[in-house]
């Protein structure tokens, strides 16, 4: 009776420093971020872009926050654990490439013609409708994927609960968890985001780009020597793929046509970072007004780009860092084999930190977690309402409205986004806790996949033309990247599958369909025809980009 009093006492206390550390991680964040608001006049220069007078140093700790999402603090370790290499790490290889891009031919336009939204130089270069365009494909992609990375974070809330309770939560309980810990993080980031504006984001992501770093070196020195160092590592690695950094998706034995399809059909080769994963992170970091608007908080375009270029160098080897945890992780329960490790991509890292970490580093890790969600969020929810209310509510509701009524408006436009994006992280939460194989980082970078192409297409034509491009013209070619993206990526036929299911009883339109070779049918489900190449998510970008430059550049000016 008494061991098991003393043991339960130890649990209490564990727990007691874990949510010690937590909460004040929660206080110093909440509380630099109220700080901000009260340190500057409001106006909606001032909320939006910080007068762009923050130094570079905070652009670039915040550049790093945004990034490293709880997709991507949960999510690369899986995929190392997975995969055992680090082939994941290539795609920061195109990263590199394309800040140096974006940093030389997008920032200094968007500093000339002193933009808050960056929808607003496509107004100048082409028309309003243009901008309205662009402006609304950000808002509901941003929407979409920034709602889905949310959910991950409550991830490790879940199996803190089923870690506690000593069961399984059941997905009725699971999904009642996620929501709520998406609701609690949504409405603690919003307050300050919508108090401070974008000076009260870049501040606070000092911070948590400081606890997400601090949470990746304990968890890798305390694995390290968990599997014994290089010697325990090497002797549980011992397939010819692992340890991999490159990997050239070629396979010498096919032909040329079967290897392009490999390649398209592949997500970590040499070929995705040096082409695929350029224009994505083109798209990510020039034509996305969550990121590019950190940027632009900078005294001048110069030190913009410092800061820009040095966050894609910083990536590598954090990226490194990453997926590295995942292999040790894999190295561990080879050691210590434990029947109740899940399977599920963002849930091994965070069953090892509540598993194996003592009390208080426990709970260091989880305000990583936490951080890493706060800080993309908090970015997201300024970006959204800064886009959307400089290009839709003050010219079509506040023409005439003082900076009052408009720093106003921009404050509620956060507190709606922040709504939405709890309600698309708790969807989410419900669709992954029906699908346990998802694998959450090409779930997340699949989102903007479909349609950052448009917009990238457009922002080429417009900075590196003079006359090309017209209203007309450039929606027909937005419209026609997204539907190109869509065809190589299955998704009509991933549509239909949602739709009718596993299912034998074919329609004599699927039988049409099937005689004319627009499709397949396997195992019940529809697929795309053997002929049609289908691309993974680190191409999308790239083909819905040509597609839409393509036939954009076919307009001409009058």
């Amino acid at each position: 009776m008494r061991e098991e009093h003393y043991r339960l006492l130890t649990l209490g206390m564990g727990y007691f420093w874990d949510a010690c550390a937590i909460l004040a991680y929660f206080a110093l964040v909440i509380g630099v971020g109220l700080a901000s608001a009260r340190r500057r006049g409001q106006n909606m220069r001032e909320f939006s872009v910080g007068s762009r007078q923050l130094p570079w140093w905070a652009v670039l700790a915040s550049i790093i926050a945004a990034e490293l999402s709880a997709a991507t603090f949960l999510g690369a370790p899986g995929e190392g654990y997975h995969l055992r290499n680090f082939t994941y790490v290539q795609l920061a290889i195109g990263t590199v490439i394309a800040r140096v891009i974006v940093a030389y031919l997008f920032l200094r336009p968007f500093y000339d013609n002193n933009v808050v939204s960056i929808y607003e130089f496509l107004q100048v270069r082409f028309g309003v409708t243009t901008r309205n365009a662009a402006s609304a494909v950000f808002l509901v992609t941003r929407l979409l994927a920034s709602g889905t990375r949310l959910y991950v974070a409550a991830v490790i809330v879940v199996l803190g609960y089923e870690m506690v309770h000593g069961v399984a939560a059941t997905n009725e309980q699971s999904i009642w968890i996620y929501g709520g810990a998406v609701l609690l993080v949504t409405a603690l980031t919003t307050v300050y985001t919508a108090a401070g504006g974008i000076r009260a984001v870049v501040w606070t992501d000092v911070i948590q780009a400081s606890v997400m770093g601090g949470a990746l070196l304990y968890a890798l020195i305390s694995l390290w020597f968990g599997v014994g160092g290089w010697t325990g590592a090497h002797s549980a690695l011992t397939q010819p793929t692992d340890l991999q950094f490159f990997d050239s998706g070629i396979d010498y034995s096919k032909g040329v046509l079967a290897n392009v399809y490999g390649v398209l059909g592949s997500e970590y080769t040499i070929w995705a970072a040096l082409l695929g994963s350029v224009f994505t992170t083109m798209a990510t970091h020039g034509t996305d007004q969550d990121m590019v608007q950190r940027m632009l908080t900078a005294k001048n375009y110069h030190k913009s780009r410092l800061a820009l270029i040095l966050s894609g160098l910083i990536d590598i080897p954090v990226g490194m860092a990453f997926a590295f945890i995942g292999i040790l992780i894999f190295v561990f329960y080879q050691q210590h084999p434990d029947p109740s490790l899940p399977t599920k991509n963002p849930e091994i890292f965070s069953y090892y930190i509540l598993h194996q970490l003592p009390p208080g580093a426990r709970g260091l890790l989880v305000a990583g977690v936490l951080a890493t969600a706060m800080g993309s969020l908090s970015t997201a929810l300024n970006a959204l309402a800064t886009s959307f209310t400089q290009d839709f509510w003050v010219p079509y509701f506040g023409r005439n409205a003082d900076q009052h009524r408009i720093v106003s408006a921009v404050r509620w436009s956060t507190v709606v986004f922040a709504l939405l994006l709890a309600a698309v992280g708790t969807i989410t939460a419900a669709v992954v806790v029906y699908s346990p194989h998802a694998r959450i980082i090409p779930v997340v970078l699949g989102i903007f996949g479909y349609t950052y192409g448009s917009l990238l297409g457009i922002f080429l034509l417009g900075l590196t033309t003079k006359k090309r491009g017209t209203e007309r013209g450039n929606l027909i070619a937005m419209l026609a990247g997204f539907t190109g993206v869509a065809i190589l990526s299955g998704l009509p036929w991933d549509l239909t599958n949602a739709v009718r299911g596993q299912s034998y009883n074919l329609s004599s339109t699927i039988i049409q369909l099937s005689q004319y070779g627009f499709l397949q049918f396997e195992k019940g489900y529809v697929t795309p025809p053997a002929w049609l190449v289908q691309i993974e998510f680190p191409w999308r970008v790239m083909f819905g980009t040509i597609i839409t430059y393509a036939v954009a550049a076919c307009f001409k000016r009058k």
